[in-house]
């Protein structure tokens, strides 16, 4: 089975999403069930039914958290020595031609939320900046063209 990367704080993340999946939602859907089979007649129970939709949907998200940490290789690129190399996990700062700045954190394909600035390690993007160092000119190629950017500054936090 091949392993998966994903950072420490995605580890933790999915962990606390799968003890609060386990220990709050499911015991409230459990609940929900059995207050909605009081009621009576299944067939016709709009509340009975759609608990048991949710139950499912969280079941389902249970198992895929599962799945994800058992196939994970969580890395702590903190106990890692800082060479300057842009590594899986690294937040990288560059420079546009323009003097945009930019800084991204590249993190394992379920973590990546551009919102918060992180990529997965395989958007173009990340492919483009692993094994570059400080100093370096990165060409990537995009849907739109090729951008140039300087990596002013690569991180292990």
């Amino acid at each position: 089975m091949q392993k998966v990367p994903m950072t420490t704080a995605g580890a933790e993340k999915l962990r606390e999403e799968l003890n609060r999946l386990k220990q709050v939602e499911r015991p409230k859907i459990i609940n929900a069930i059995a207050e909605a089979r009081a009621h009576g007649d299944l067939k016709e129970n709009a509340e009975y039914h759609a608990a048991r939709e949710q139950q499912g949907f969280i079941e389902g998200r249970i198992q895929e958290i599962e799945s994800k940490l058992s196939v994970a290789h969580i890395i702590d690129v903190t106990q890692l020595e800082n060479t300057g190399r842009v590594i899986f996990g690294a937040t990288v700062k560059l420079t546009t031609p323009e003097g945009a700045s930019l800084s991204y954190q590249i993190v394992g394909e379920d973590e990546a939320d551009i919102n918060e600035n992180k990529i997965s390690v395989t958007s173009p993007v990340a492919r483009a900046l692993i094994g570059k160092y400080e100093g370096d000119n990165v060409e990537v190629k995009t849907p739109e063209g090729s951008m140039t950017y300087e990596i002013i500054e690569v991180t292990y936090i």
